[in-house]
């Protein structure tokens, strides 16, 4: 038992120093997190090309490369047109709320007949202060946005070090796992390569299927919202899409934005009842078709983990948190199942008189291979 107490205590501290050192850490650490992400992603491809007979550093070169230029593609593609929408609908809000609150007024005068005055001036009242607050701040947030919210350091270095971080890690991936293998303790290196394995299937699959699923609904809703004519339907649909990545987040509030727009923008039901449609035709596309087969029963992160993980990374460690929330979810989740199936053939689940040999009813009905867990 000491020496139990002892290898649990180097562990701890060694989790606490690490938790630390990201906090102290976690302003300059974006681009070299974004930088594992990239190479994490995109080390199947070089894999492949390795099998096709090129070297690992000209498999590397040609993968940077290649990801360099879409993605610079992207941004060309895009920024203009983003930062044209968004820039109107900053110069439009006002307008907007303008139309909403007249539509409520006639709204409340309609409703004058029904209820006491004292109530609808209240009402009125609180309309009109929230009107004026989520103007106030919508439009700071827009001008922030187009003049450079993010902080021109963090910009540079995630164009410029970014690419670089992922070059090197994609080069010597496989000498770094072989070189991490080598330092795991010899009596538990077999576990703790099960458990990788099963953290790098979870994680694997959770990013690029949900990836994946991100990109098509955000195409799916950009596209549909700009052909019946909602304005700023492209940025709407896009952000709505990448959002998506948060269970529920992106589909509810793309569906209000765009039917709030579309309110103002038509005033006509049947083209608001238009738009809310693409947002449930997506919805029923990614829970029939796109979620099932590019994600997944077998990535088992419960959406509510995933939630929690994404908000209580981004309250510790800012966008840094964001982008590590999914990896640690999936690392705890498949903790958790390991340390439940440990639990249900323990004494302290059977009782002290069982058959530790005894499988009975063991962890193979029991909610560790449920996925009943955090993961």
């Amino acid at each position: 038992m000491a020496a139990v107490a002892r290898h649990a205590r180097f562990w701890l501290i060694g989790l606490a120093v690490l938790l630390v050192a990201v906090y102290l850490l976690r302003t300059v650490l974006l681009p070299f997190v974004a930088g594992m992400a990239v190479a994490y992603l995109l080390d199947p491809v070089c894999d492949r090309l390795e099998r096709w007979g090129l070297s690992r550093t000209w498999a590397t070169a040609l993968v940077t490369a290649l990801f360099i230029v879409l993605a610079v593609a992207a941004v060309l593609l895009l920024v203009p047109l983003l930062a044209g929408q968004i820039t109107r609908l900053a110069e439009r809000l006002p307008d907007y709320v303008d139309v909403l609150r007249g539509n409520v007024g006639h709204l409340l005068d309609t409703l004058k007949a029904h209820l006491d005055p004292a109530m609808l001036d209240r009402v009125r009242e609180a309309v009109q202060g929230s009107a004026g607050r989520i103007v106030g701040w919508a439009t700071d947030a827009v001008g922030r946005l187009v003049s450079g919210g993010v902080a021109l350091v963090n910009v540079l270095s995630l164009v410029v070090i970014t690419p670089v971080v992922a070059f090197y890690l994609l080069r010597d991936w496989d000498r770094l796992i072989a070189k991490v293998d080598s330092w795991l303790p010899r009596d538990h290196a077999d576990t703790i390569r099960d458990l990788a394995r099963e953290v790098d299937t979870t994680l694997a699959g959770f990013l690029r299927g949900q990836g994946t699923v991100c990109l098509v609904l955000g195409l799916f809703y950009a596209i549909g919202l700009s052909i019946v004519g909602l304005d700023f339907g492209l940025v709407v649909g896009l952000m709505a899409g990448f959002l998506s990545f948060i269970p529920m987040v992106g589909s509810t509030l793309g569906l209000i934005a765009s039917v709030g727009l579309a309110a103002v923008q038509f005033g006509d039901w049947i083209m608001v009842a238009v738009v809310a449609a693409i947002f449930l035709v997506g919805q029923a596309i990614e829970g029939n078709v796109l979620t099932p087969k590019l994600v997944g029963e077998r990535v088992r992160l419960h959406p509510v983990w995933v939630i929690f993980g994404l908000l209580a990374g981004g309250a510790l460690f800012g966008f840094v948190g964001v982008l590590l929330a999914v990896p640690v979810a999936a690392v705890i989740g498949v903790g958790a199942r390991f340390a439940l199936s440990r639990y249900m053939t323990s004494p302290y689940y059977r009782g002290a008189g069982a058959d530790a040999e005894d499988p009975g009813d063991g962890p193979a009905d029991g909610p560790g291979d449920g996925g009943e867990g955090p993961g």
